[in-house]
């Protein structure tokens, strides 16, 4: 239960923080159409993810809930994305992260797509 709360905490402060860099970042860099905002936000995730992801490895405890979790979870998921192939490169695993990633981009743009096409009709 205690977890939960961790992840809980983290996950809110890791939205508040996304939601404010995203914003200050498209502020501050106006690139035509460009998403700067997010885009930023997710290379900072993923640089978050594997520093913390690193130091967990030598240390386990609890934070890694509040933090990897919790505020990564919240502050982008593509840290997670990214961190899991990671994970497959390092295991030699390069058939399965061609994979994943092709299918998880593609099938993310179908169903962002499928998602728009039902409130359309």
């Amino acid at each position: 239960m205690r977890n939960l709360f961790f992840i809980f905490i983290g996950g809110g402060i890791g939205s508040v923080a996304r939601f404010l860099v995203s914003g200050f970042t498209q502020r501050l860099c106006q690139i035509g159409q460009f998403p700067a905002g997010t885009f930023v936000v997710n290379i900072v995730g993923c640089f978050f993810i594997g520093v913390l992801s690193a130091y967990f490895l030598k240390v386990d405890n609890y934070l890694k809930f509040l933090l990897i979790t919790g505020f990564c979870g919240g502050f982008t998921t593509f840290s997670t994305f990214s961190a899991e192939n990671f994970t497959l490169f390092q295991n030699g695993s390069f058939l399965t992260l061609g994979i994943y990633t092709f299918l998880s981009v593609v099938l993310a743009l179908l169903a962002v797509f499928l998602g728009f096409q039902v409130i359309k009709n």
